[in-house]
């Protein structure tokens, strides 16, 4: 009789440890998920933020442009694809979309050297790099958090949490067109 206490015992704790032990790995997932929705929620602030500078920027360029006409509309076309887009991946190719688009701007506008020389457009040209540059290092940011989260739900013995309270692998923001994983160069 005293043997069977202590066994139970002994299998209580090891029933009390390994509950512990999977809660700790399940609040881990957890965090790591908000990390990534909250890298996320970071790319949109500064995809906003450049969305909010196009019409400006085209707003500017239109009263030099005039005949060039379809490259504006499709900026804004662009831009407008860019908003309404779902998900990471369609985001991402909206994005390309956009930058290509945005290339096409930037060098019509160099045949219009008083447009270079517009104040309201060499500020906004300095606006858009840096806006540029800070949707790059969030796009970082995001795959650095998809990358740690998407390797904790493939490691054992996580993977047998992940599967069954429904942690699912996260998409990484990737660029397909290795000329766009650059920014667009905005001199003006």
């Amino acid at each position: 009789m005293e043997y069977v206490l202590i066994f139970m015992g002994i299998v209580a704790v090891i029933g009390v440890a390994l509950l512990l032990w999977l809660v700790s790995i399940y609040n881990r997932l957890v965090k790591l998920r908000n990390t990534v929705k909250n890298a996320w929620a970071q790319i949109d602030v500064q995809l906003k933020r450049r969305y909010d500078l196009i019409p400006n920027l085209v707003e500017t360029a239109k009263g030099y442009l005039k005949h060039e006409k379809e490259t504006l509309e499709a900026v804004i076309k662009a831009r407008q694809v860019a908003i309404d887009a779902d998900g990471v991946a369609d985001q991402a190719e909206a994005e390309n979309q956009l930058t290509s688009t945005l290339r096409s701007l930037f060098a019509v506008s160099e045949a219009y050297p008083d447009l270079k020389a517009n104040q309201n457009m060499m500020a906004l040209q300095e606006e858009l790099t840096s806006t540029e540059n800070r949707i790059s290092f969030s796009r970082q940011h995001y795959n650095d958090q998809v990358l740690k989260y998407n390797t904790d739900i493939q490691q054992v013995p996580n993977n047998f949490i992940a599967g069954p309270f429904g942690f699912r692998e996260e998409e990484f923001f990737e660029l397909k067109e290795p000329e766009q994983r650059e920014a667009p160069k905005v001199q003006f």
